[in-house]
């Protein structure tokens, strides 16, 4: 296992991983009931974006921020209803796609800790008002 110093991006594999990652996170989110809803039919522009963020999320170069400035990332997720069922199985996603992308641990769990804090922080909509169940 690689020493956890330095950032998470290279200790993973730097872009081919993060491209792994999310190539297998779209491909569950592109078949989830609750998470369709909120996300486009076609989902090649926001992998791309996702690609970019995660980059520069995990200590990268900022992809993201070169292109379409801050995160701000609530912000961009206020007119998607995100409840708490939405952020669960974006989590059950991101977690699948950790495996399948074989990131090693100790990263896959930081990795995961660091993303499911954010998930969190992007719930919007109570359960209760979409009539949702967990």
């Amino acid at each position: 296992m690689r020493d956890i110093q330095g950032n998470i991006y290279d200790a993973i594999g730097g872009y081919k991983k993060i491209e792994e990652l999310v190539e297998a996170f779209y491909a569950r989110v592109g078949k989830h009931p609750k998470l369709t809803p909120i996300f486009p039919d076609d989902l090649t522009e926001t992998a791309r974006k996702q690609k970019m963020f995660l980059t520069q999320f995990f200590g990268g170069p900022p992809l993201f921020s070169q292109e379409r400035g801050h995160p701000r990332l609530r912000a961009r997720h206020i007119p998607f209803e995100i409840t708490p069922a939405r952020r669960n199985a974006w989590v059950d996603c991101m977690t699948n796609a950790l495996e399948e992308a074989s990131i090693e641990e100790p990263y896959r769990t930081v990795m995961l800790e660091k993303l499911s804090m954010t998930a969190t922080h992007m719930m919007n909509t109570p359960e209760n008002e979409k009539g949702e169940s967990k």
